[in-house]
């Protein structure tokens, strides 16, 4: 039984454990395809827990994998994109950025047959240096974006912008993953590393903060953070730490904060 009566975003960012190291894309045919077994496990877990969430699946997933699309589509889950491929928007033209997500927003629909209403950019590539990825993104019949972090961070973050939910200037509901306010500054605690790193009492105790206040909070979880057996790869030190970290841990703690909070989908949940 959840502790609070506040509904949360859960959501989940589906690649493989190799999508985000930033690896060659040339290069991830030579490793090991881990992404079937790991979305399966969250998804039985999410299934036994009574909870739904937005998926939101890389292209390159969704290419080799439109069945684990449709697993995850009726199994009653929101599928959102996470872009074709697992690489920064600013690191694109704003041209090479509307084709690729129109024919990855094709792809999705198609497997599913709905519309894809909502999108998360790899890395949370949403940054001051590609805020022109928004009109782009409602032109394309966006409606929900989960891209802009609040915080610093040497690959993403625009620590000035709004915790909660707010509406950008293109009209899209702009949602955030969870910070929690200390002092001038933004702790991240709504998933990812930080779920891994912080004990879960922590974590517990800034959720629940939340809530008390009335604030729905955003989660994330790739589904290679709960498959701790998955290849190590030779990568500089800090992302190793960050990648490898604590991944044996995952599976429980997901499951006992299903238990204790609400979740449900994006485009169910944020109401603005």
């Amino acid at each position: 039984m959840a502790e609070s009566t506040v509904t949360n975003v859960l959501s989940i960012d589906v690649e493989d454990w190799y999508h985000g190291l930033e690896t060659d894309p040339g290069t991830w045919d030579e490793y090991e395809d881990r992404v079937i077994d790991a979305t399966r496990t969250i998804l039985k877990i999410l299934a036994a827990g009574k909870t739904r969430a937005t998926f939101f699946v890389l292209g390159d997933v969704a290419r080799k994998h439109p069945q684990l699309v449709k697993e995850i589509h009726e199994a009653g889950h929101e599928v959102g994109s996470h872009g074709p491929d697992h690489q920064f928007v600013y690191n694109k033209t704003p041209e090479q950025f509307e084709t690729e997500m129109a024919a990855d927003l094709e792809l999705l629909e198609a497997i599913t047959g709905q519309k894809v209403q909502s999108y998360r950019a790899p890395y949370f590539s949403i940054t001051k240096e590609s805020l022109w990825a928004l009109p782009i993104l409602k032109k394309l019949g966006i409606k929900y974006d989960s891209s802009i972090f609040p915080i610093s961070n040497y690959r993403y973050g625009i620590p000035t912008a709004p915790r909660k939910p707010w509406i950008t200037d293109e009209g899209l509901v702009e949602v955030p993953v969870a910070t929690y306010p200390l002092g001038p500054k933004n702790f991240p605690c709504g998933g990812g590393f930080y779920f891994r790193f912080f004990t879960y009492r922590v974590l517990r105790h800034f959720y629940y903060s939340l809530n008390n206040h009335g604030e729905q909070f955003c989660f994330y979880l790739h589904p290679w953070e709960v498959d701790p057996d998955h290849p190590l790869l030779d990568c500089a030190r800090g992302m190793k730490m960050r990648h490898y970290w604590a991944l044996h841990k995952t599976t429980a703690r997901l499951t006992k904060m299903i238990h204790d909070f609400d979740f449900g989908p994006l485009k169910e949940v944020i109401k603005l």
